[in-house]
């Protein structure tokens, strides 16, 4: 009978020349434009992650936050207060639009963002830009969504990361993207009462 272990490093050795003929193929770099989209939580939290990530390799990046507004979020604070230098981070929403209930002052706000958000796409020093929760201006109609996916497939610079959140992304949005993440909502403690609690939703 044949060993357990030696089974399993037959497999492995498979699997290991299987990838990496296909990472052979896989030689080119481009900066990305990605979406992550869907009812489930995480969207947020992975573009920040991203961030993290960034600063750790020596990568300027920004943040334009949509939507949220006022609201000091652990990201905002600690990237605003430990690593300025190397994360612009600018708010433009005035809170969920919900909440301001005022249409003029959402869209007024929302294309103050995206003229901000252009200019840091177009900064050479910056790498990656993270426009969270911009889908929920894009869905509300507060920017014009040709306009977004024209200035990002046409005038994003060639190795810069750009990274749209939020609910409902728009199927053009979906098209013009090189990545799409969904998450899918399975359950939330939110169901059973429980509110949004610091480091896990904010």
């Amino acid at each position: 009978m044949v060993d357990e272990n030696q089974r399993h490093n037959e497999k492995m050795k498979k699997i290991k020349a299987a990838r990496d003929k296909i990472m052979e193929t896989k030689t080119e770099e481009k900066g990305l434009i990605m979406v992550h989209t869907g009812n489930g939580k995480g969207k947020s939290s992975s573009g920040f992650g991203m961030i993290m990530r960034c600063i750790a390799h020596g990568m300027p990046s920004a943040v334009v936050q949509f939507i949220k507004g006022t609201w000091m979020t652990g990201e905002r604070k600690l990237l605003t207060e430990r690593f300025s230098n190397e994360c612009t981070f600018v708010v433009s929403g005035e809170g969920f639009t919900w909440e301001t209930q005022d249409r003029a002052r959402d869209v007024a706000a929302a294309q103050a963002g995206w003229i901000r958000a252009k200019e840091l796409i177009l900064d050479g020093r910056i790498r990656y830009v993270l426009l969270d929760e911009i889908n929920i201006a894009l869905r509300y109609d507060y920017l014009d969504i040709d306009e977004v996916t024209d200035f990002l497939l046409s005038r994003k610079p060639q190795m810069t990361h750009v990274c749209l959140t939020g609910r409902n992304a728009k199927p053009e949005l979906i098209e013009a993207a090189d990545l799409v993440t969904e998450m899918t909502l399975v359950t939330h403690p939110f169901r059973d009462g429980i509110k949004a609690q610091k480091g896990v939703e904010f």
